[in-house]
């Protein structure tokens, strides 16, 4: 939830140059090619294009390219592959009437941009919104030819603002990637792990085409692939970074993230050095985690199930607003922390990913369940009469349609009434970075003029200019795979 109209009167504007602080560790390393030219360098291996990161948007640039005729490999710093994919809940939102009619849904591509670039309090860049908005469809239904296996109809996840949500039958991002990696195999792609890339080689430091990279192995090796066409690079956010996240709003510092360990920004202060922009950097969005450690544990979505309380047990915000509204609301509370409630039926409509999320909080204490309201208010040690009363007013919205804290009538759909019921306790936790390195509607990265720079094409959380201030949930993974496979197609054409 990007918490950022607060942010930008907290720090008004944090310059790009910040990011180009050294930022994990591999400032040494870094900074010894930071000169570095095609001239004298030996090339260990040669390919037509050069993905940088295994998650969805690089493995979805790396199959498209390899579809379109290019010699492909993805180079991925972990030692296993999927970034944040492999941990994501997994909503795709993209607009899909035959599912949606089903449910009585009007939706529409230009509805969709609407609200991802009204969503972002319009500082999104347009050309881009409109880009993905259109193309998530496509996207959406390449992935199915790709093999990853969608469960049937479409939902309004936590933060989405509509119901065009998809899920994929496996748990979190596992049913993504099981197919791409199979998709890579069919075409020949090396994924290639525990290969941190260190630089974008570019034929002079602030002009001409991209040509390669710098890579360090395990132990310290280097070595230089060459890349004939272009260079794509998907290497994620910097959520788990809390030096570089703090510069652009301190008190983001002592969070927790729910991110993998490995999102932490390695590539932006190179890729400035070699003449690329970036925009929205201090927009950060949070998401109700795991109080104890940042852990994602579910029970927020889908929305038509949930509602959250406070410490005295009442409702104090519609859940199915921006998740900046919320997270500002779950921060403005005395103790940081916010309750989901569910019944039954809201527990057994989870989606796969968050469901197992919230069977594994069971064992860390941030999840709980009970037979009836009274002892589940002793659990989470709320007072009973209130949750009782939050429900009961919560229900009775669902009858009149009319929610007093404003809910859409979208998603008052059920009620919270039958036993055993369920609570999970949440604060925030860092979860996207909307900013990054700039991109164009064609997923090429520009410079700090504004020109493209020839060979490089960026997608994912790595970049900005999709969501602006605040992401839509849903959109995220959308992003990824859509502007991820244009990235990959458009690489290797060019």
């Amino acid at each position: 939830m990007a918490i950022s109209a607060t942010r930008r009167t907290f720090i008004k504007a944090a310059g790009t140059a910040a990011a180009a602080i050294a930022l994990c560790g591999r400032a040494e390393a870094a900074e010894s090619t930071t000169k570095e030219t095609p001239e004298g360098i030996t090339w260990d291996k040669t390919f037509d294009v050069i993905v940088v990161g295994s998650g969805g948007a690089g493995l979805s640039a790396a199959v498209s390219a390899a579809e379109t005729g290019a010699k492909t490999v993805v180079l991925e710093k972990m030692s296993v592959i999927g970034g944040n994919t492999r941990i994501t809940g997994g909503a795709f939102n993209a607009v899909d009437p035959e599912e949606q009619k089903k449910k009585g849904i009007e939706d529409s591509v230009e509805k969709h941009f609407e609200q991802t670039l009204k969503g972002g309090d319009y500082r999104g860049n347009p050309d881009l919104v409109r880009e993905f908005t259109k193309r998530a469809p496509e996207a959406l239904a390449w992935l199915k030819k790709c093999g990853v296996e969608f469960a049937p109809g479409v939902y309004q996840v936590y933060g989405g603002l509509w119901p065009r949500a998809h899920n994929t039958v496996m748990p979190f991002g596992t049913g993504y990637l099981k197919a791409l990696t199979e998709q890579c195999r069919k075409h020949g792609i090396p994924i290639e792990k525990n290969a941190h890339v260190l630089r974008v080689i570019r034929e002079h430091q602030l002009s001409g085409k991209v040509v390669g990279v710098t890579i360090e192995r395990e132990g310290g090796r280097i070595e230089h692939y060459r890349a004939n066409r272009g260079i794509v690079v998907a290497a994620g956010g910097f959520s788990a970074n809390p030096v570089l996240r703090s510069k652009f709003d301190p008190r983001l510092r002592e969070l927790h993230t729910t991110n993998h360990k490995g999102a932490t920004g390695d590539l932006v202060a190179p890729l400035e050095d070699i003449g690329a922009n970036t925009v929205g950097m201090d927009f950060i969005q949070l998401l109700p985690g795991g109080a104890s450690d940042g852990r994602f544990i579910g029970a927020i979505s889908p929305v038509e199930n949930v509602i959250f309380v406070n410490k005295n047990g009442d409702r104090f915000i519609a859940e199915d607003q921006r998740r900046d509204v919320v997270a500002g609301a779950v921060l403005a509370l005395p103790t940081k922390i916010c309750y989901p409630i569910l019944d039954v039926n809201g527990y057994n409509g989870m989606k796969t990913g968050a469901r197992k999320a919230f069977d594994g909080a069971f064992k860390k204490g941030d999840a709980f369940t009970a037979p009836t309201l009274d002892e589940l208010a002793l659990k989470i040690q709320v007072p009973a009469e209130n949750l009782k009363r939050s429900v009961e007013a919560y229900n009775k919205a669902v009858d009149t349609k009319k929610d007093p804290l404003g809910r859409n009538p979208n998603v008052l759909i059920h009620k919270i009434e039958k036993g055993p019921f369920y609570a999970g306790r949440l604060t925030m936790a860092v979860h996207h970075t909307m900013g990054g390195i700039e991109i164009d509607k064609r997923a090429q990265v520009v410079d700090r003029y504004g020109k493209v720079i020839p060979g490089l094409y960026a997608a994912g959380e790595f970049t900005g200019g999709v969501h602006g201030t605040n992401r839509v949930g849903g959109n995220a993974v959308a992003e990824c795979f859509t502007i991820g496979r244009m990235a990959g197609q458009n690489a290797a054409r060019d």
